[in-house]
């Protein structure tokens, strides 16, 4: 579990330098400057969002199997 933790603190590491990127594109539009937009843009942004809500379904799993880890730990 250790290292599934690691991983889920380099992971939102990565993440969040991407949604700083994303956050920068959003505020240059708002600013009036226009981004333009390609497939790959919007591709990106598809697995950015993926990529955090994945990020966050494995921390679920980590905390079920800790916990799973306590329960069996007691009974055997």
């Amino acid at each position: 579990m250790s290292k599934a933790k690691e991983l889920i603190i380099e992971s939102k590491n990565t993440i969040q330098n991407a949604h700083k990127y994303q956050t920068e594109l959003i505020q240059n539009e708002a600013m009036g400057n226009k981004t333009e937009m390609s497939v790959i843009l919007v591709h990106s942004q598809d697995h950015l969002m993926d990529a955090i809500n994945f990020q966050q379904l494995a921390e679920e799993f980590i905390d079920v199997y800790e916990r799973l880890e306590k329960i069996e730990s007691k009974l055997y």
